[in-house]
């Protein structure tokens, strides 16, 4: 006698149906809308918790997204090329004039359209950096640094979170501590005569805070890149470290050297 697939069973099938025709292009038609729940109980013979269930399994792996009261739609998926060989350096594309600073350039390059959020800004007389951060700027016990923490988005899409740190001794009192997405030609840092003139890279992959979901927006499950940009001055003392957060899924990180 052979048995039924259990429910379980069947919701990993119709899930892996799904995916298979979202593959195929058969929602193009819709703007990548999916058929209705009731739709699909009555194609797959499952109950609506069934559907439910495998709805749930296709946001999980980042394959589809609800939208409040229009229903559940493909999730579209384009990457930012971001040359990180190419980011900061030489002949910066910060431009007074449109606002644009180096990373913005970069995205209007590739045709497609940037925003940067400022979240925050570290007021006088500084903050307690974290100690990973304290580490990158060579702090000692108690001294201060201050933050410039962003969110970037691509074509109204949660990109990357930046958050930029100085110590506060060379941040104090320059255009770093306003409360405004500010943009100078060559860099801040090279405005205010702290010019970065060498930079140290260090990438590493991982899963998402809480926080960092949140802020994303992110699927369950999907992993982001860490990248930590530290900018040392003639001097050889680091004065700026960024770290950047990107979704696994939607950057591509670029560098070309020659060999």
């Amino acid at each position: 006698m052979t048995k039924s697939p259990t429910t379980a069973a069947r919701v990993t099938d119709v899930a892996a149906d799904l995916r298979r025709r979202i593959e195929d292009g058969e929602f193009d038609e819709t703007g990548g809308r999916l058929p209705s729940t009731r739709n699909l109980v009555e194609h797959y013979g499952l109950s609506a918790q069934a559907i439910a269930r495998v709805v749930g399994l296709l946001k999980s792996d980042g394959v589809v997204t609800a939208r409040q009261g229009a229903g559940v739609f493909v999730r579209r998926v384009s990457p930012l090329t971001w040359e990180l060989s190419a980011f900061e350096r030489g002949t910066r594309r910060d431009d007074v004039l449109t606002g644009l600073d180096d990373w913005q350039a970069s995205v209007v390059q590739q045709g497609r359209e940037p925003e940067q959020r400022l979240i925050s800004v570290t007021e006088a007389p500084g903050e307690v950096p974290p100690p990973s951060v304290a580490q990158w700027l060579g702090l000692g016990s108690g001294e201060l640094a201050v933050a410039r923490r962003r969110l970037r988005l691509v074509d109204g899409e949660p990109m990357q979170i930046a958050d930029s740190w100085f110590p506060a001794s060379i941040a104090i009192g320059t255009p770093l501590t306003e409360p405004r997405d500010v943009t100078m030609n060559g860099g801040i840092l090279a405005a205010i005569g702290r010019p970065q003139t060498r930079i140290r890279d260090e990438i590493t992959f991982r899963m998402p805070t809480l926080a960092e979901i949140d802020r994303l927006e992110l699927p369950v499950g999907t992993p982001v890149a860490q990248h930590v940009r530290i900018g040392f001055g003639p001097d050889n003392t680091p004065v700026r470290v960024m770290v950047t957060i990107a979704p696994g899924d939607l950057n591509v990180l670029v560098y070309e050297m020659e060999v």
